[in-house]
């Protein structure tokens, strides 16, 4: 296997594996947000936005490696 596959690879499961967990921030900011920890949530949702921008970059480098 050579390093593009490898990429490939490495970069989609990580895409795949931020997803997941962007899923389980957002559950449990709203959890928190429902519990009137409102400024706890908050910062939550904005990992959530960052997780996203993260994967979007992912998303460009295995583009890039196209």
């Amino acid at each position: 296997m050579d390093l593009i596959e490898k990429a490939t690879i490495r970069i989609e499961h990580w895409i795949e594996h931020n997803e997941d967990h962007a899923g389980e921030y957002e559950s449990f900011a709203r959890e928190l947000e429902a519990a009137g920890h409102t400024e706890s949530a908050r910062h939550i949702f904005e990992t959530v936005e960052l997780t996203a921008r993260c994967s979007e970059s992912m998303r460009r480098a295995l583009k890039a490696l196209q």
